[in-house]
């Protein structure tokens, strides 16, 4: 983390098979941590972080190791005024994310939709591993 280790506080880690499937299980994850007691069904911020998970989840079933037999990771801390999201693969060949220039393409579009929505994001090496990662800035006390 990019964080001291005590402002952020761990809510919930799960692991998943690097599935498409999967991706939906994701999203799910991040809305029934954080609803209810932390964000309403109808918050903003729930639909942005929700929509960033998709992203990093997806990219890692196309892009990585955890599309073929792996896993994925997905984690939420939270601190004061801070939400964040970080999603853990099982290795890109050393291959880090990267947002294209991808305006005409169909797809592509995903890390800047990211940089759009987050009040910042990142990626980290862990080995062979990437976590990606993205904070939240929030007056709700998560």
């Amino acid at each position: 983390m990019t964080r001291e280790a005590g402002e952020l506080q761990l809510l919930a880690v799960l692991t998943l098979p690097g599935v498409e499937g999967s991706v939906r299980h994701a999203r799910l994850f991040v809305r029934d941590t954080l609803v209810p007691g932390r964000l309403s069904p109808g918050d903003e911020l729930l639909d942005d972080v929700t929509l960033v998970v998709d992203e990093f989840a997806a990219n890692c079933v196309r892009h990585t190791a955890s599309g073929r037999g792996g896993r994925f990771h997905v984690a939420l801390w939270a601190g004061d005024g801070v939400l964040r999201a970080e999603v853990s693969d099982d290795g890109a060949g050393g291959k880090r994310p990267e947002p294209r220039d991808a305006q005409d393409a169909e797809n592509g579009r995903g890390l800047q939709i990211v940089a759009a929505l987050a009040s910042r994001w990142g990626h980290r090496p862990d080995g062979p591993r990437t976590t990606v990662w993205a904070e939240f800035t929030t007056r709700v006390r998560c």
